[in-house]
């Protein structure tokens, strides 16, 4: 331990290096239940490139792990501390390095903040769309490290399709470019992409390279409400799926060669954000926030437009969940009350973990097509274990968040808890899912991870992770 300090301030500032045990235990944790976190031996927080290199040289030659953080505010336990480890917060390399508007990127340290990111290319008529529900104190670093999400995935894709380029720090200290800064290019293997995702256990990002677009018009957005699960799902189909609702008028051609009174057919909409909330989420954000949102309802469906005439679209996808039995749709009629109806939504977690003392928020991503059978069986699962569990959903893109809300200081509760976990994360595979869409793997979902990649594909990963870090030195025990 003494050698590890000493050779980590030979190359350090003396603020950058923690060791006082109360302050480095405050760093030892992300914000995910039921994963264990270590002892760590120091958390480091540097600013520069070199320094990063100097902390991976020592742990290289000491043999000491390394486990990477950002904000911490991941829901896996990627961030967890192992016993004896470096804790490498980045959160002090937070420079906006670059904002380029004629080639439409920004380049920036790990330690941003997404906000802060989006607001700064904002100002110059810009727009970065990943947006995680915690952008406001989650880094960049971190939306990188778990290939992270957000509310408006549904039309703007997640991270990964953001990454340009990065400059990653390896194992050994060396310095790594990948990708690139222009529109196009596929020289050699996708390496950028293999560190998205891969939760710090591959190499340390210390530079992005993000893509970036021209700045929407402002989103409105309508709130539906309806009777059933079930029938919410079936406007999230249609809205996306197209109806027939949406073919051409009978006395209009479909072109040259078609049939007499046919036309085309609308394959869907596309709405910037396609949000739904369960009949305990609506209830729980009410207790919270007060809101007076419609406690009647079993499911609140969020549909936002961001295209020049956003009123005619949701007029249309009005219709629609009209059709398929919405008991009540209201459209914002300006961008007040839209934020007024997306800030009932980000409060959907913050809502449901003043329930009970803790919560497991999981992260299963389904087939749209049965996102229907995802939200039934949760309730299903709910009844069965006797638990308060509350859904929430990128609609648009069927990812759910299931949040199993608990007494931790309760054995039977905990256990419940944890089977129900386990049982939901099956059920997202039995319907042609994945056990995470967004959140990552960590610690959490180990086990699951094997389940869902099967032999060969873990054999080939474990691969991939022995090529870069043949020590194991790099957040050790995490997601394989």
């Amino acid at each position: 331990m003494a050698d590890l300090i000493a050779q980590l301030r030979a190359g350090l500032p003396a603020e950058a290096v923690l060791t006082d045990p109360d302050v480095t235990g405050s760093y030892a944790n992300d914000m995910a239940s039921f994963c264990a976190a270590g002892t760590p031996a120091a958390v480091v927080l540097p600013r520069t490139v070199e320094q990063v290199q100097h902390v991976m040289r020592t742990a290289t030659e000491l043999r000491v792990p390394v486990v990477p953080q950002g904000a911490r505010t991941g829901l896996s336990g990627a961030a967890n501390a192992s016993d004896g480890c470096i804790l490498l917060s980045l959160v002090k390399m937070d420079r906006i390095l670059e904002i380029n508007p004629v080639d439409r990127i920004a380049v920036v340290e790990p330690g941003v903040v997404n906000a802060t990111l989006s607001r700064a290319v904002l100002e110059q008529g810009l727009y970065y769309p990943p947006d995680p529900s915690s952008w406001e104190q989650c880094t960049i670093g971190g939306n990188i490290g778990t290939a992270s999400g957000g509310l408006c995935c549904v039309k703007y894709g997640v991270t990964a399709e953001y990454v340009l380029g990065l400059e990653v720090v390896l194992a050994d200290g060396r310095l790594l470019s990948t990708g690139r800064r222009t529109a196009k290019g596929v020289a050699g293997y996708d390496l950028t992409r293999l560190f998205v995702g891969s939760e710090g256990s591959l190499g340390v990002v210390v530079k992005a390279i993000l893509a970036l677009r021209p700045a929407p018009p402002r989103q409105l957005v309508l709130a539906a409400e309806f009777p059933s699960a079930a029938a919410a799902c079936e406007a999230i189909c249609a809205i996306m799926g197209g109806s027939q609702a949406d073919a051409a008028p009978p006395d209009e051609g479909g072109g040259p060669g078609s049939p007499p009174g046919t036309g085309p057919v609308r394959v869907g909409h596309a709405p910037a954000l396609l949000e739904l909330m369960d009949r305990t989420c609506v209830r729980a954000v009410n207790r919270m926030t007060k809101m007076g949102l419609p406690e009647s309802t079993e499911a609140l469906l969020l549909c936002a437009f961001d295209t020049p005439d956003p009123t005619a679209d949701l007029a249309a996808v009005g219709a629609l969940c009209t059709a398929a039995g919405a008991t009540e749709v209201v459209p914002a009629e300006d961008e007040a009350e839209s934020e007024l109806l997306l800030q009932a939504r980000r409060s959907a977690l913050p809502a449901l973990e003043a329930i009970k003392s803790t919560t497991m928020i999981d992260d299963v991503c389904v087939p749209r097509s049965r996102l229907a059978e995802m939200i039934e069986g949760t309730a299903a699962i709910a009844e069965k274990y006797d638990l308060t569990i509350g859904v929430v959903a990128h609609a648009g893109d069927g990812n759910t968040h299931p949040t199993v809300c608990f007494d931790a200081t309760d054995p039977d509760e905990s256990r419940r808890a944890r089977e129900s976990f386990d049982e939901i994360m099956a059920l997202g595979l039995a319907l042609g899912g994945t056990i995470t869409g967004e959140h990552g793997v960590g610690l959490l979902k180990k086990e699951w991870l094997a389940r869902e990649l099967g032999p060969v594909g873990l054999e080939l990963q474990r691969g991939i992770k022995q090529v870069f870090d043949p020590l194991g030195i790099l957040n050790p025990g995490k997601v394989l």
